[in-house]
């Protein structure tokens, strides 16, 4: 039981049932949004009724978590994708990535690898809330008439964001999360199981098939997950960052909710669209155990 409540077991198992066995992907298509916001619910159980209630204290990591998500992994994100990426639905798959806020992921990382807990909530609670705004914004923008579907969006949106925080609270409130805290963390796991399995095996065909498109998808993302938080954390040093906080700033600068760019991709768009949720989603569970590695390195674990 230890053994199949291991995230990094649980994430590495998606991947290679995808791979081997995507016959079932076509049937858990329908399922990823509502896991997703099922996986929403249970992360923003985690931000107490009184999170907002000091601004000041709140304000930098609130700033710093949308500028690290949007403007610095966005930015990076959609550059390197205008530079490298010529086929029109791979394009917009990285526009999908680039939209959204950050990883849930992010939230437990930050935990895990003994960064400022605080500073991420706020962060990635911040960088949701403008989601709200910047979404719609970059839709318009950089795909126009692509996007035939806004209504659509916005009903994603309430389902992925807003409704999760209201869900929370009434389940916090109930006193319902004594008994869901417990079972939080496997079901939060098994249902990213759901939604990376269903995002790999979507794309099992063209991952075989078409080994020559990752390429070019997977140089992007190295470049927006490796080399960007490498960069992150050499400028954070060279500026006496806090070393908790600036492994905050690393996790909201490199990692994008892959799954609701994914849901997205498949709910709007083509199964192609959601090949750079699919790929950013393996780069996310290797990078974080790139970081993990480092810092049992650092304390000589």
């Amino acid at each position: 039981m230890r053994f199949l409540s291991n995230r990094n077991v649980i994430f590495s198992l998606a991947m290679l049932t995808g791979l081997a066995f995507p016959q079932l992907a076509p049937w858990t298509e329908p399922l990823t949004l509502p896991v997703l916001a099922l996986v929403m619910t249970l992360a923003t159980m985690n931000i107490p009724d009184d999170f907002f209630t000091s601004f000041r204290s709140l304000l930098i990591p609130s700033i710093a978590g949308i500028l690290m998500n949007y403007l610095i992994l966005g930015g990076a994100t959609l550059a390197m994708s205008a530079l490298i990426i010529h086929q029109e639905d791979i394009w917009i798959g990285f526009v999908l990535v680039a939209a959204v806020p950050p990883a849930v992921a992010v939230i437990p990382f930050t935990n895990i690898l003994e960064g400022n807990l605080t500073y991420t909530l706020a962060g990635t609670a911040a960088a949701y809330l403008a989601a709200l705004i910047i979404m719609p914004l970059m839709f318009l923008f950089f795909l126009g008439m692509s996007f035939t579907a806004p209504q659509k969006l916005i009903m994603i949106m309430i389902l992925l964001i807003t409704f999760p925080v209201v869900a929370s609270r009434i389940i916090i409130r109930s006193g319902i999360h004594n008994r869901v805290a417990p079972y939080q963390g496997l079901l939060t796991n098994w249902g990213f199981f759901i939604v990376l399995y269903t995002l790999v095996g979507l794309n099992q065909e063209t991952i075989f098939r078409k080994p020559l498109m990752l390429i070019p998808v997977a140089t992007v993302i190295f470049v927006s997950t490796f080399l960007l938080g490498f960069l992150i954390e050499l400028i954070g040093r060279f500026f006496k960052i806090h070393q908790k906080n600036l492994i905050s700033l690393v996790l909201l600068g490199t990692m994008k909710n892959q799954g609701i760019a994914g849901g997205l991709a498949l709910s709007l768009f083509t199964r192609e669209a959601a090949l750079p949720a699919s790929v950013s989603s393996v780069f996310l569970i290797l990078f974080f155990m790139w970081l993990d590695m480092k810092r049992h390195w650092k304390s000589g674990l």
